[in-house]
């Protein structure tokens, strides 16, 4: 009976402690506000991927309720967010384009890999890598950021003006010969594969070829077509046919959408613009019976699970896509803890970046189960939820269920929004999400800098988001590792103690011991960048000195380069028969120095000093004047 009330003490704390109830009325106000604030997003962001408006409604639903209830920071709003929709693009058209552009054979796949990134986001939680995330440079993150909103914004010119590659009859027809050529390929690789392809039963695969009718030539053109025509290259590329075929109802829903978005702010901003705009828009389209093009229905009931991503599993088909999810899980940690710290400024509190990483992770893993796209911490979800009256984690949990609430009650209503209304929504979006801070200040930022942020932005926006951020992390850190080892050549010279400046507890120095011996300062730390200018410290010791002293105060770290750099450059003293000695040799250095035995096999401990005036005893009782007595008389 006592181990009963006590684990029930331990649960009513641990619940306690979980869910403040205190300031449940700020609470259910911040949650309501920031998931109406949600919901036209997660629709655009949605469609936007390719999955259509459901997935981004689960996405919204499943990765803030979890992200809210296991995370790190309190008062976060989590679900799909611009850089997150972005990737998630890339991800869906090149799997989408490897099943014969069928979303649904193809939709196992994605989940999976998405799935995947939930689970690396957990395991960076788990591993600690939660507070290292600040080190990525801020030019890798700014072209990236400016990257998404070009990308959103010229993808999204096409359905704001109603063009829709795949039902263009003359476009789609430019590649019927090419589809002709993928299926017969097609054909002959499956027969190889079945191991027929000989000469004798060659005649059944013009049988084959023969029995190809219209509609899989359509099919497969079509998905050419919308493939030929997507990121920025494809839709710039069909912009002309686009204009030239312009749906001035869909453009003029999408530009009253924008007009509204931008106008309504300078009115008030109590009330979210982006969903006045949505029912504003959306209820003129509905009321006047305008012909135009709703969203894809959004399915009615509880979301199901998608258990064919389990059963259906192929690790080859994801291989491809292991680093794309990987790169998910970052850019979801980087984008959560940004929005993690615009918190705590407004809260005054401090969020637990680890405990985040593996909330959002559960949220994102949970997502893709049910069909959802992935998100991230949402910085104005987060802040509409802090003004609104949100302290607590059941905030974001308040705003997950209210989209559920319109989900199983309000679904049918929402399948009939415009195309168009969510094609200005994401507009007003891409123009949002520009880091126009990092674009004003090109003229007076670094070269280097300004070079990683043009290079990560143009890489991003016509090539792959996610080799662009690799190829930016790669130069920045080329460039800082330059950098660092500039300075510290430019602040470890070498050269003999008559022709440097002494420091300053060597100015009572021997005068006539400078001969016999050699000070090397080594300042700031010995690594790969600055090896090959310590190695010179040999050709330049004079033939004169016999005792080389090495003052190592100011070299914090050395790595597995410097260490043998160090190691060989001390083998070739002693074996000119010169002594070594170390002065005031630090922690992390001297751990590596005995673990390679440098120290004591090339130095041993009695020449090794914790200062300069117990190592300046030394040389005075051991070392005889050779040169100076000689050179003065």
């Amino acid at each position: 009976m006592n181990v009963l009330h006590i684990n029930i003490k331990i649960t009513f704390y641990t619940m306690k402690n979980l869910f403040n109830f205190k300031h449940f009325k700020g609470d259910l106000f911040g949650g309501i506000t920031a998931g109406v604030v949600a919901l036209p997003l997660a629709l655009a962001f949605g469609v936007s991927s390719g999955l259509g408006p459901s997935a981004g409604l689960y996405g919204a639903i499943f990765v803030g309720f979890f992200a809210a209830l296991f995370g790190g920071t309190n008062t976060q709003i989590s679900g799909p967010t611009a850089p997150m929709t972005a990737v998630s693009m890339v991800v869906i058209a090149g799997l989408v384009a490897s099943f014969d552009g069928d979303v649904a054979k193809a939709l196992p796949a994605i989940l999976t890999v998405f799935f995947l990134a939930g689970l690396f986001q957990v395991a960076l939680g788990f591993v600690g890598l939660g507070k290292y995330i600040k080190y990525i440079p801020y030019p890798v993150v700014s072209g990236f950021m400016t990257a998404i909103g070009v990308i959103i914004l010229v993808t999204q010119i096409l359905p704001m003006v109603g063009y829709y590659p795949k039902e263009d009859t003359q476009f789609v027809q430019e590649f019927k010969p090419y589809a002709e050529e993928i299926i017969l390929d097609n054909i002959l690789k499956e027969e190889a594969g079945e191991g027929i392809l000989v000469i004798e039963d060659f005649e059944d695969t013009i049988e084959r070829a023969s029995h190809i009718t219209p509609a899989q030539i359509l099919k497969e053109s079509q998905t050419l077509a919308s493939k030929d025509a997507s990121g920025v290259i494809g839709a710039i590329k069909v912009l002309p046919r686009a204009l030239q075929n312009i749906n001035w109802l869909e453009f003029l829903l999408a530009l009253g959408t924008i007009f509204i978005i931008y106008g309504f702010k300078k009115i008030t901003t109590k009330i979210p613009s982006t969903l006045v705009a949505l029912l504003v828009m959306s209820g003129i389209a509905i009321a006047f019976k305008l012909n135009y093009r709703p969203i894809e229905e959004i399915p009615s009931g509880l979301p199901i699970p998608n258990l064919a991503m389990f059963t259906d599993f192929s690790l080859g088909s994801i291989t491809p896509y292991i680093f794309t999810a990987l790169t998910l899980a970052l850019l979801g940690a980087i984008d959560s803890l940004l929005t993690s710290v615009v918190a705590d400024n407004m809260t005054k509190t401090k969020h637990k970046p680890n405990k985040e990483l593996i909330g959002q992770g559960i949220g994102n893993s949970v997502a893709a189960i049910f069909g959802g796209i992935p998100g991230a911490g949402a910085t104005i979800r987060t802040v509409v939820n802090i003004n609104a009256g949100g302290k607590t984690r059941l905030s974001g949990m308040v705003a997950a269920l209210l989209l559920l609430f319109i989900l199983l009650v309000l679904g049918p209503v929402a399948s009939q929004i415009p195309t168009a209304v969510l094609a200005g929504i994401l507009i007003t979006v891409g123009i949002g999400v520009m880091d126009y801070k990092g674009l004003k200040a090109i003229p007076y930022m670094p070269r280097t800098e300004v070079i990683i942020m043009l290079v990560v932005l143009v890489l991003s926006s016509v090539w792959n988001l996610v080799y662009a951020v690799g190829i930016g992390l790669v130069i920045a850190s080329l460039m800082f590792m330059k950098q660092i080892g500039d300075l510290t050549t430019e602040n470890s010279e070498v050269n003999s103690l008559l022709e440097e400046e002494s420091w300053e507890d060597e100015e009572g120095f021997p005068k006539e011991l400078k001969e016999e011996v050699f000070i090397k300062h080594i300042n700031g730390p010995l690594f790969f960048g600055s090896t090959s200018d310590f190695q010179q410290l040999i050709k330049q010791i004079p033939d004169t000195a016999s005792t080389i002293i090495i003052r190592m105060s100011r070299m914090p770290y050395i790595d597995q380069s410097g260490l043998y750099a160090l190691e060989d450059a001390l083998v070739e003293l002693t074996k000119n028969g010169k002594k070594v000695l170390l002065v005031d040799v630090p922690e992390q250095p001297r751990y590596l120095l005995e673990r390679i035995d440098i120290i004591p096999d090339l130095v041993p401990t009695t020449l090794i000093f914790d200062n300069f005036n117990d190592c300046l005893k030394w040389v005075k009782e051991n070392v005889k004047d050779e040169f100076y007595t000689y050179k003065n008389k």
